[in-house]
């Protein structure tokens, strides 16, 4: 039993290092066609964003996990059930604003950088920036409209990677139009 235990987990390092590769060959190709780390950054989350509108179906249907009452309680699923399904890691939930709106990821250790050193010269590179796409995404699609912004980075010096989510509004569900 613990020999097929050590497979799976074997498959799944072996699947995240496969993952963590081929995406820093995206970053490298986006800076080649791209003339400005800005626009890298901005392709890197419309591409995220795609990916997490539609990941949450996967999401949902993977973690079990209801409707969120407030913006607390999702920061703890995305931090403790999203971050570990996908990326294996549990990144801490910090920095909370005093109206709550606003709350900051911080990752130890950030899989996407694993193999990762900025190339001289992109020092605005939002590296990881895949992942303010993908938060925004998936929130999105539960009615949740968030900014999210990189604050720190390791790939830049900063002794962790902090990302930071600030509530914008709930969103309506939107209706065909027509539909009432």
């Amino acid at each position: 039993m613990s020999r097929q235990t050590g497979r799976g987990t074997e498959t799944k390092k072996v699947s995240a290092e496969l993952f963590t590769l081929t995406y820093g060959a995206l970053v490298a190709q986006l800076i080649k066609d791209y003339e400005s780390d800005e626009e890298v950054n901005k392709q890197l989350d419309k591409m995220g964003y795609n990916i997490g509108v539609r990941l949450i179906e996967d999401f949902l249907a993977r973690s079990s996990v209801g409707r969120c009452h407030d913006f607390r309680e999702t920061a703890d699923v995305i931090a403790k059930v999203g971050f570990k399904m996908f990326l294996g890691i549990t990144p801490t939930v910090a920095n909370w604003s005093p109206a709550g709106d606003e709350f900051s990821l911080v990752l130890d250790n950030n899989p996407l950088t694993e193999f990762v050193e900025l190339p001289d010269g992109h020092q605005n590179l939002n590296y990881s920036n895949l992942l303010s796409g993908v938060l925004r995404g998936a929130l999105e699609m539960v009615q949740m409209e968030v900014d999210v912004t990189f604050l720190q980075d390791a790939l830049k010096g900063d002794n962790t990677t902090e990302i930071r989510l600030k509530f914008i509004r709930r969103l309506e569900d939107a209706l065909p139009a027509g539909e009432e």
